[in-house]
Formats: C-alpha cells, structure tokens, sequence
C-alpha cells in the first residue's frame, strides 16, 4: 500500500494519484528518501486541500485568494506579472477569487480524481449546483493573443452574453471580458 501524504489514505502499490483527494503519490522507488529538513518521504506535487481557498503546487494556473499573488501579498503596489492573465470570479462566495494563467492551455472544469479529470481551473467548490462540465472550456495563449474554447460543454460558454461558442471554435478574448462557464461568470484581465 502507499499511503497518501496530502490526505493519509491508503491506496494500492500500482496507483499513481490518491483514491481519495486526487493527489500524486510518491513512486514506489521514492518512497524511503527523504529531504534534509526531516524524515518524511518526498513527493514532486502534493495538492494542498483547505476548502473553498484550496490550491495545488506543482500545476498552475493556481487558484489563490484575492489578496495573493504567485509572488505573495497583492495590492496596488505589487500587480500580477506584465504579460500575465488571469480569471477573477464575479459573483458568490467565492467573489474576487483569481485563477492566474500561467499556461498555453488553462482547462476549466470540476476536478473529478475518479475519473481522472484534474483542470487547471477547478471551479467544483464555487459551482455547487454543478452547471460546470468536468472538461468545459479551455483557455489558449498563442502568440499573446487569448482564446477560450467550449470543450463540448453541456451547459455552455459564453463571452459578453453574446452567443453560445461552438465547440472546437476558439474565440479571442480582450481584457475586461466577462466569461459565463454554466452558471459561474469570470472576468478575464490581461495586464501588458
């Protein structure tokens, strides 16, 4: 058995993610090293679970709260990176949450460790009536040009409450853009 050490489950020695919280286990070979600090085993990417604030290590775009950036405390005086993007939540609990884009494809959807369905932009604790497709939309990067994608989503997504997307047609996004992903609205801010 390998024993998860994000969520202490225990799981069958062929696993390579965690039965229960979706999170990568250590390969058998690394299982009796150990870092210099102290004598827990080591992992390359463990999800850190924490509710509705949750973020992973290892796969950004991370969701952070809106205080915090990649690079700590965001204010006014610290903004996120020049040439970045990122996605703001608009309405609900979890108003003002930012996913920052980091990648040259961002999918959005809701995490599903059964299936093994990891999006870059886990909206399932923000979508709680679950409008939101495991593998909805994705978000592009070519070129410094913006483009989101329905993945063949059902519930839809939508740029400025225009029209339905096709799926497989990848529309540009410009800064200040409003998203709608099932139910849950976005804000899509690039900073040049």
């Amino acid at each position: 058995m390998i024993r998860c050490r994000a969520c202490g489950n225990n799981n069958v020695d062929t696993a390579q993610y965690c039965d229960e919280c979706g999170a990568k286990l250590a390969p058998p070979a690394d299982i009796h090293r150990t870092d210099l600090q102290d004598d827990r085993p080591m992992t390359a990417e463990v999800p850190i679970f924490s509710g509705p604030k949750a973020t992973s290590i290892g796969a950004p775009p991370m969701r952070v709260d809106p205080a915090i950036s990649s690079n700590g405390p965001r204010n006014s005086a610290s903004p996120v990176a020049s040439g970045t993007a990122f996605l703001k939540i608009e309405r609900g609990d979890s108003a003002g949450a930012e996913f920052i884009l980091t990648r040259d494809e961002s999918v959005i959807g809701r995490w599903d460790a059964d299936n093994g369905v990891f999006p870059d932009i886990d909206l399932d604790s923000i979508d709680q009536e679950a409008k939101v497709s495991r593998r909805h939309a994705r978000i592009l990067q070519r070129e410094g040009n913006f483009l989101l994608e329905d993945l063949g989503s059902t519930n839809g997504t939508y740029i400025n409450r225009g029209r339905r997307l096709l799926p497989g047609t990848p529309q540009q996004l410009a800064d200040g853009d409003e998203i709608i992903v099932g139910k849950t609205f976005l804000r899509f801010h690039l900073n040049r």
